[in-house]
């Protein structure tokens, strides 16, 4: 009778020993009891664990960036971080670099308008923004609502600081101006005839004083303005003076209002005898100085 053929899951419990003997003396050194299912369970636990930590140091280590195909999940944070921070460099750059140009523009008298409109306009089309295309809509109730207010306020005189225009607010909200140069002007702000500012007479060497605390941005000889001397003020107040015959501040110096910073004189091809031109700026634009200061 033929004896039956073992099936190949009973062979899985047969048991095997593996033996380690000394090559020479054929000692025996270690033994192992062994079947096909404790290899069979070894190796799969072996290759499940190197598996689970493969995918660990993937997942949550930084050597996943030396995988090809792997890049680090902050990269783009960091490049979005850097485009901006490079853009407000630019910006920072491009706003000090029009400022000494204004100031330089300020010294030497030249028109500046058109170049000014033009950098607006060149920051409009860099920034992709066009605002003609903006239309706005108001509702009925809203344009009741203005037409009432506009004709409720059309012939009151103001009285309320926060209703007065910014301008006349300026005017009025500083009160600490200190008077150049006592004396007679005998030119007044003009800006249709590129007159910045105002002529004032005064008696020989006398002292041109600071009309507000500020640091000396410029303190040069132009040849149509001869001495010149220009202030940083905070609030974004530039006041100059030209025409001075004696320079007594240098650039850098830090000046207090009513301080001496310079002698009355003639200097400069445009002068027509010993006077004060003095020029106050807002914000990069002239203003009146006789609307802040009572000379």
């Amino acid at each position: 009778m033929k004896q039956k053929k073992e099936k190949w899951y009973h062979k899985l419990r047969d048991k095997y020993r593996l033996v380690i003997f000394h090559d020479e003396t054929f000692e025996e050194k270690l033994s192992f009891r062994l079947s096909r299912m404790n290899v069979f369970v070894l190796v799969t636990s072996v290759s499940v664990f190197l598996i689970f930590i493969t995918s660990y140091i993937i997942a949550f280590t930084s050597l996943r960036e030396y995988i090809p195909g792997y890049t680090d999940v902050n990269l783009n944070r960091r490049i979005y971080q850097l485009q901006r921070t490079t853009d407000s460099i630019e910006t920072v750059f491009r706003q000090k670099e029009l400022y000494f140009e204004n100031i330089r523009r300020i010294v030497e008298d030249e028109d500046w308008s058109d170049d000014s409109l033009r950098i607006v306009d060149e920051s409009k089309s860099r920034a992709g923004s066009s605002y003609d295309t903006i239309r706005l809509r108001y509702s009925q109730e809203e344009n009741q609502l203005r037409a009432e207010f506009e004709n409720a306020e059309k012939y009151t005189i103001q009285t309320d600081p926060t209703l007065i225009p910014e301008a006349r607010r300026r005017a009025t909200s500083v009160s600490s101006f200190f008077v150049p140069v006592r004396g007679t002007v005998t030119n007044k702000y003009n800006p249709l005839q590129r007159h910045y500012g105002v002529d004032i007479v005064a008696r020989s060497n006398e002292a041109i004083k600071a009309t507000l605390e500020g640091t000396v941005i410029f303190a040069d000889w132009t040849v149509e303005k001869g001495h010149v001397i220009g202030i940083q003020h905070a609030g974004s107040y530039v006041s100059v003076y030209k025409h001075n015959s004696v320079l007594l501040k240098r650039e850098g110096d830090f000046v207090r209002a009513g301080e001496p910073i310079a002698i009355i004189g003639e200097s400069g091809e445009l002068s027509t005898g010993p006077h004060l031109h003095f020029e106050l700026w807002y914000n990069a634009a002239p203003v009146n100085p006789e609307d802040y200061i009572s000379f």
